[in-house]
């Protein structure tokens, strides 16, 4: 899978209030560019935890559920984009079908 932005992560880990967060990031990262996934059910086989929220949106939990990470996944063409990472209450004030 290709992934848009990588970025994106990186600059939410150089926050020194989320430095934490950069292994579990860097780990799903590397799981999520070296898979294959041609449905929502391959994804799920390796993220049992993830959620399929709608719209092609995907809300995974990062260091042990500390941080969500929203995805938007184009099976057909193996692209993931990044469409948020943050914190629970920064979560709760969005919507994850729409972001």
């Amino acid at each position: 899978m290709r992934i848009i932005a990588f970025r994106t992560l990186r600059e939410f880990w150089e926050k020194p209030e989320y430095a934490d967060s950069e292994a579990s990031l860097r780990s799903w990262y590397h799981d999520a560019k070296n898979s294959d996934w041609k449905n929502s059910n391959d994804l799920k086989q390796q993220y049992r935890n993830a959620s399929v929220v709608g719209n092609d949106r995907v809300v995974f939990n990062i260091k042990g559920n500390t941080y969500r990470l929203i995805v938007s996944i184009d099976y057909e063409f193996q692209v993931i984009f990044v469409r948020f990472i943050g914190t629970h209450k920064q979560y709760d004030k969005i919507d994850a079908k729409t972001i």
